[in-house]
């Protein structure tokens, strides 16, 4: 059993919506409660690609660009979900105890289910250092190996016009209602 929001975020939601939009604009679907979580991955059928993104300024700076330029792949996953990490706090962790059992948690983090199974993860020290376009590579070998639906997840026009958030999470303001 799980209980509902009951922690608010750590950063101004305003200043991280820009974070928010470009993963929706290129066809994620936000898992804000933990209700999310298990409606989207209870499902054991299939490919789900889930990122929990974060407002880490290197790391999400590579990973955010990267997981959209993987999904413009011929071959992309079934469902395309996110959880923000610092925002969607127990939505997170949620999804960190009943989907992650045993991988240490990290974010930004992308992680790739088939038949309900982790097939492919990508944590933070994998990221960090590379760029998007080496985060889409081996983004897009999983896809192949893994997935079936025919991308990309949103036309060309739409995913030239995704603005990629460019922000060092240290400048980012706490959330104080």
């Amino acid at each position: 059993m799980f209980t509902i929001n009951t922690r608010g975020p750590i950063y101004d939601p305003e200043a991280v919506q820009p974070m928010r939009d470009e993963l929706v604009a290129a066809g994620f679907t936000e898992m804000l409660k933990p209700q999310d979580v298990d409606l989207f991955l209870s499902k054991n059928e299939g490919t789900a690609l889930v990122m929990i993104n974060s407002v880490c300024g290197c790391a999400a700076g590579s990973a955010r660009p990267g997981i959209t330029l993987a999904l413009q792949n011929k071959i992309i996953p079934e469902r395309i979900l996110t959880v923000f990490a610092g925002q969607d706090r127990d939505a997170v962790d949620h999804f960190r105890n009943v989907f992650l059992t045993g991988v240490p948690p990290s974010s930004p983090f992308i992680a790739l289910f088939k038949n309900g199974e982790l097939v492919f993860l990508m944590q933070r020290y994998n990221i960090e250092g590379k760029s998007a376009e080496m985060v889409a590579e081996e983004l897009i070998e999983a896809f192949n190996i893994h997935c079936s639906k025919e991308g990309p997840s949103v036309s060309k026009e739409i995913y030239e016009a995704i603005m990629h958030a460019k922000a060092c999470g240290s400048k980012i303001p706490l959330y104080r209602p």
